[in-house]
Parts: structure tokens; sequence; C-alpha cells
């Protein structure tokens, strides 16, 4: 009864996850050019981790909608 509105809030959540992922590869890069190869790493492992994270998630949208 309410799937449309788990879908938007899953639809809403992807949209922040992909803006974080963004966020944190542009960090990953002015971190890079600016020498601190650490903190560069650091910023690129984190922004793998939101990258499978909204991997997972796609991929069970695309169950849910398979399930249909």
């Amino acid at each position: 009864m309410f799937n449309w509105l788990r879908r938007r809030r899953q639809a809403a959540h992807v949209r922040r996850l992909q803006a974080r992922h963004l966020q944190l590869l542009e960090q990953a890069r002015d971190l890079q050019r600016g020498g601190d190869i650490r903190q560069f790493a650091t910023r690129t492992a984190e922004a793998e981790a939101v990258a499978q994270e909204l991997e997972a998630l796609e991929a069970a949208a695309a169950d849910d909608d398979a399930a249909r």
C-alpha cells in the first residue's frame, strides 16, 4: 500500500549517497593534487565504500522490481 513512499525514500537515499560519493571523490582529487597521499587514500577508500553501498541498493531495487 505504501510502496510509493518506500520507493521515494529509497530514491532520496540513493541521491544522497551519490552526492556523498562525488564529494568524496572531489576531496580525494584535491588532496592528491596537494600531495597528501595518505588522506587521498583514505578518501578514496571512503568513496569506494559508498559506491559499494550504492551498488547494493540498486541491486536490491532491481530485485524488488523483478519480483513484481
